[in-house]
């Protein structure tokens, strides 16, 4: 049994260390920008990693334009953009720690 319990504390530890990699990468990434953009550029919002609104910068010639219910579709958009560029990095960093293991409850 020895053997067994000396084994359950080594994993235990690894998950604990792999736990604290992915939140220190949680942290990381929530402070980084991610842009999202629509109408070809129109557009522009950037998101950061906990997916909070932080800019949107709009063309003047959309606003020209005066299509409100264009403007918004565009908004919504390119802010869909931003949140799904910034959950892929977040994935893309968390299957580096857990090696592509979907772990429940690490992240």
């Amino acid at each position: 049994m020895k053997g067994f319990a000396g084994g359950m504390a080594q994993l235990m530890k690894q998950a604990n260390q792999m736990q604290l990699k992915m939140k220190k990468v949680q942290e990381e990434i929530g402070q980084q920008a991610f842009d999202g953009t629509a109408g070809g550029g129109a557009v522009k919002v950037t998101v950061n990693g906990d997916h909070l609104l932080k800019s949107v910068v709009i063309s003047p010639e959309l606003i020209k334009s005066g299509d409100s219910e264009m403007l918004q579709d565009l908004i919504v958009m390119a802010s869909n953009d931003a949140i799904k560029v910034a959950k892929e990095t977040m994935a893309k960093e968390m299957e580096k720690i857990s090696g592509g293991m979907n772990i429940p409850g690490l992240f």
